[in-house]
């Protein structure tokens, strides 16, 4: 029951993505699959035409032209509307691969982070979308050649019955073994497809390490190259090897219900000579005969071969419908508050703790914070102290374990994940560096509105941009990347300047910048802060940074150390508390390393 409610579900998709061409689309297949019966119909009245016609010469003419002409008919009623479903068929197939995509792209997209957190997730996610696309459109080819040959068989059916009523049954007994090889060989296919997916998804990662520009570089200086296509090889060797044994096993079982088919079918020609022999059946029946029964056996084989190919796609869409199936843990209150459009009191983070799925250790272990409303709150920190999943947090792409984190004293989770994310711009420590125009890459912070030039330059001159863009070839209508041809490459520090400018392009009151000067030179950096509090003044901003020099500017500053604070206040109250700020600032202006 559920087998065949996925099949109807999976009819619904292609239905909805083809339209109304289905219709059109099962009209033809209607007209192709009643075209052999009467082809075979008329066979039989030309070839008893012929006995009658050959001995009285040119006057047995006349008895010809209507078979002759029926048959030409027909055949070219079949070309034309073999043609009109090859262009349906074209039609559906696109229309089917995009519709598959956009709700794979849409339930991505949907998804919480924590799934990508997941191995199971991105192997669901790889199941759904490899063979997805791919399985619809056998499946609606699988329909729509049942569907067809269905009509031609029970045309067939009807013919085979007029000689004798067990004749349909032979050629049933003669298709049964072929379609339960296929039946068997299937589900060991799908399990074999099914277990190998982590490591087919190795594969591709080592594609990548092989041919991506991000990690060409790193590849040549440490002669990676070897070693990956070494374990490629090894990997694919393995899946071939298995493959071509399912393939190889597939084939002795078609072989051997192959003779058992041919079998039945001499079977059945013999008796109908045996007919003809003692005068019970003419030329024409026996020509049509071995029309009706040949064509009726391929017809069966065609049947139960569609719908192995039904029960096999069926099988691999079972993972497109397991992936659609996947719920959001982060759901919408049923009433959400509405959002303030300005903060008033701040943010609290109060006794928050936090570990990635599957991971062990806390990544934030009773942390508490305050980022005061209209404040500029800087937070610093080693590495993995937790600074980047503090941010990850305040965007509710995760829930914390234990704790709480309060927006003008009202829990994140009591408004609606949207709004609260229009409420937040960010910077995030590793921004998109996007294949689009330096416009579409800045107005990409915020797409719901119009893209506005004026508000792209103003977000350029305030990350400090304007002079870099005023630089490429076409300004503000460059294409950047060189990934698609005229694009253009930007150093680290100019994509981050790119990425800044998207963040200020969204007017959000909460401001969450992740290393936004990581890339930039000491002068830039200071030229960089100063325009940033003209920006920020007013609204809610949250620095993180290694650099002290830069965090010194802020109204409050947090030390965070293995997902905890453990220092607070603004700059001159942490010198005055010699702790660890205060003897990493004398390391810096003694010109030593600075670990906080």
């Amino acid at each position: 029951m559920t087998r065949l409610r996925r099949l109807l579900q999976a009819f619904q998709i292609l239905t909805e993505a083809a339209g109304k061409w289905t219709w059109v689309w099962l009209g033809l297949l209607l007209w192709q699959g009643l075209l052999p019966v009467g082809t075979v119909y008329l066979t039989k009245t030309l070839v008893d035409g012929l006995v009658v016609a050959l001995p009285l010469g040119t006057q047995g003419i006349s008895l010809l032209i209507w078979p002759v002409t029926g048959m030409a008919s027909l055949l070219l009623l079949g070309e034309l509307g073999q043609s009109a479903l090859g262009w349906v068929r074209a039609y559906q197939a696109e229309r089917v691969r995009d519709y598959i995509s956009l709700l794979i792209h849409r339930q991505s997209t949907r998804l919480d982070l924590a799934f990508y957190e997941t191995p199971n997730y991105h192997d669901q996610l790889h199941q759904a979308r490899g063979e997805a696309s791919q399985r619809s459109l056998a499946l609606l080819e699988s329909w729509g050649q049942l569907f067809q040959n269905g009509m031609s068989f029970l045309s067939m059916f009807v013919v085979l019955s007029t000689y004798a009523l067990w004749l349909p049954l032979l050629l049933l007994i003669g298709t049964l073994p072929a379609f339960y090889v296929l039946l068997v060989f299937n589900r060991q296919h799908y399990r074999w497809w099914k277990e190998t997916t982590p490591e087919r998804r190795w594969t591709e990662y080592y594609d990548l390490m092989l041919t991506q520009k991000v990690v060409a570089a790193e590849v040549r200086i440490f002669d990676l190259g070897e070693h990956f296509t070494t374990i490629y090889q090894s990997i694919r060797k393995t899946l071939r090897q298995q493959r071509l044994r399912l393939l190889r096993n597939q084939s002795l079982g078609r072989l051997g219900a192959s003779a058992l088919g041919l079998g039945v079918s001499g079977a059945a020609m013999a008796w109908m000579f045996w007919r003809s022999l003692q005068g019970l059946a003419s030329l024409g029946d026996l020509a049509l005969f071995y029309q009706a029964f040949n064509r009726g056996q391929t017809l069966m084989r065609s049947l139960l071969g569609s719908l192995s190919e039904i029960h096999q796609s069926g099988l691999f869409l079972e993972n497109l419908f397991t992936f659609l199936q996947l719920e959001p843990q982060l759901q919408d209150p049923k009433s959400p508050k509405p959002m303030p459009s300005k903060l008033e009191r701040g943010i609290e983070v109060e006794g928050v703790y936090f570990r990635y799925p599957g991971s062990q250790s806390w990544a934030l272990e009773n942390l508490d914070l305050f980022l005061p409303a209209g404040k500029f709150t800087a937070i610093i920190g080693d590495n993995g102290a937790g600074k980047s999943t503090l941010i990850k947090l305040l965007c509710r792409f995760y829930q914390p374990e234990r704790g709480r984190i309060l927006l003008d004293q009202s829990k994140l989770e009591e408004f609606s994940v949207e709004e609260l994310r229009s409420m937040i711009t960010v910077l995030f420590q590793w921004p998109v560096n996007y294949q689009a125009t330096v416009t579409e890459n800045i107005a990409m912070g915020d797409l719901k509105s119009p893209i506005e030039e004026t508000r792209v330059r103003a977000a350029a001159v305030m990350a400090g941009a304007e002079e870099t863009i005023n630089r490429l070839h076409q300004r503000y209508d460059t294409l950047l990347g060189t990934a698609f041809v005229k694009g253009t490459d930007l150093s680290g520090g100019e994509w981050q300047r790119i990425a800044l400018a998207r963040a200020f392009y969204r007017q959000a009151p909460i401001i969450l910048l992740d290393e936004p000067t990581s890339a930039l030179d000491p002068w830039a950096e200071l030229e960089w802060v100063s325009r940033f509090r003209k920006v920020s003044e007013g609204k809610t901003s949250l620095l993180i940074t290694h650099r002290l020099n830069l965090a010194r500017h802020a109204d409050l500053i947090y030390v965070m150390r293995n997902g905890q604070i453990v220092e607070s206040g603004s700059h001159n109250e942490l010198l005055a508390s010699s702790g660890s700020y205060a003897h990493s600032w004398k390391a810096q202006l003694q010109q030593q390393p600075i670990a906080i």
